[in-house]
């Protein structure tokens, strides 16, 4: 009996029973994407419904601690109501229980502070007033404002080949002045929306008169007659003073709601701009750091314009018939086919179409020109890679181009290379980076050749669909 006993408590002899250890309950903490819904909604009756339209931020995790986590809490579950009436919001929040894992507890209503600031509402109760209490916000907000076009909404935009939902309602495109309207106060609502939908995007100063907010409204009936005004998006704009006496408009934000995405509000907002670009004549209208998305659909608007501008078009036809004459691949010297300095100017004076978005929409005149396809696609490849190799990577020949060589130092072996500038073609050196691995560079370009190829048929199939 005594060995029996001696051999229980000892946990070598009784390998079913183990000497227990503890350890302190770590928590990892959860990513707040995976505990947060965000619904926009724009009637109280939509508040607590899951099916209302729920909204995808485009990096909710940067907002919460350093590794983007919330922590301290089990079973924590976020859900946040916007209104698409007067942007207030309201969050419920629910969890099981708290405790400290070694990282602390998460203040969740100072990190949702941080994002909606005074837009955030303290109770359910008051959230549901704003939908009666500011149910005229937008109305009397952009009443201050200047009223640039205006269209009944059938089905269709004019100048646009893009389709609207159809409804019997009015769109309307309203200018507001930093400073001089209640654009400040306004943008101050839409900062939240701005910082989760808007990859990278910082709030523009609402004490600087340069900048302008366009505005796209649509006013609408409901079943009593009475017209309310719903913000559809908007986009910021900076203006810069050019010398000597002028202007440039810089697209620094723009943002449809996420229902009203995908369905040619964009577009129009878009084509406005240019037409207030025009009248006004401002030296150039450009967009700041554009998404490939918003990049396809500038580039879209643009060709129909380009295709029909009469000063630019014996330019593009030369370089087609140049493009045309031969096995352009085979040569040694591949040309760029660029627009002379007269075209780049013309379209900058005329469309405002600035230097470096006409000259992406100029492979794709080209691109439009050349018939058959199939014909002249291994040309029209070589010469963007031609030119995507002199952009990204510099010239190995031609005149007087740049080339790196990284050298050994003691020093700083990030910061050790040599620049030199080949003064001709016959003289040029083919240097090229030392440790780099060649191969490896071109399947990179080649990479980047294939996609632009592909956004260049994606547009051409969008401006013209017997283009495939």
């Amino acid at each position: 009996m005594g060995q029996k006993q001696q051999l229980t408590a000892d946990p070598v002899a009784d390998p079913k029973k183990r000497r227990r250890v503890g350890f302190s309950n770590t928590y990892a903490g959860v990513e707040a994407k995976d505990c947060i819904k965000i619904y926009l909604v724009s009637s109280k009756e939509e508040v607590g419904d899951s099916s209302s339209f729920c909204i995808e931020p485009a990096d909710l995790n940067s907002f919460f601690e350093e590794d983007g986590k919330i922590h301290g809490y089990q079973g924590l579950k976020i859900t946040i109501w916007v209104s698409s009436i007067s942007f207030h919001a309201y969050a419920d929040i629910s969890f099981q229980s708290t405790s400290d894992g070694g990282k602390g507890i998460t203040d969740l209503k100072t990190a949702l502070k941080n994002i909606f600031a005074d837009t955030l509402v303290e109770s359910k109760e008051e959230f549901l007033q704003t939908f009666s209490t500011q149910r005229d916000f937008i109305r009397s907000i952009v009443s201050g404002g200047e009223i640039l076009q205006q269209k009944t909404s059938n089905g269709h935009v004019v100048g646009s080949d893009s389709h609207l939902e159809a409804a019997t309602s009015k769109l309307e495109v309203v200018r507001m002045v930093i400073g001089k309207t209640a654009a400040g106060p306004l943008y101050g609502h839409l900062i939240p929306l701005v910082l989760l939908l808007v990859d990278g995007s910082s709030p523009i100063d609402v004490t600087d008169p340069s900048w302008e907010l366009y505005l796209l409204i649509q006013k609408r009936s409901d079943h009593q007659g009475d017209v309310h005004s719903i913000l559809l998006g908007f986009a910021a704009i900076y203006r810069f003073y050019h010398y000597p006496d002028n202007s440039r408009l810089r697209i620094s934000q723009i943002l449809m709601l996420p229902p009203y995405q995908h369905k040619g509000y964009g577009r129009y907002l878009l084509e406005v701009l240019n037409d207030v670009a025009i009248s006004e004549d401002v030296h150039d209208l450009t967009i700041e750091e554009p998404l490939d998305y918003l990049q396809h659909v500038r580039t879209c608007i643009d060709i129909p314009r380009l295709l029909v501008f009469e000063p630019i078009k014996p330019a593009v036809d030369e370089a087609i018939l140049h493009l045309k004459q031969g096995k352009v691949s085979k040569k040694a010297q591949i040309p760029r086919l660029m627009p002379p300095p007269s075209a780049v100017e013309d379209v900058r004076n005329s469309l405002k179409i600035n230097k470096k978005q006409f000259l992406q929409c100029w492979e794709v005149l080209i691109f439009l020109g050349l018939d058959p396809i199939d014909k002249y696609i291994e040309d029209f490849v070589a010469i963007i890679s031609n030119r995507m190799k002199e952009d990204i990577i510099g010239k190995d020949s031609g005149t007087s181009a740049k080339q790196v060589i990284q050298v050994p130092s003691e020093y700083d072996e990030e910061m050790s290379f040599v620049m030199l500038r080949s003064k001709s073609s016959e003289g040029a050196c083919n240097v090229q980076m030392v440790g780099e691995n060649q191969a490896s560079q071109e399947e990179q370009l080649q990479k980047l050749v294939d996609e632009r190829v592909k956004q260049i048929k994606l547009v051409a199939v969008k401006v013209s669909p017997r283009r495939t």
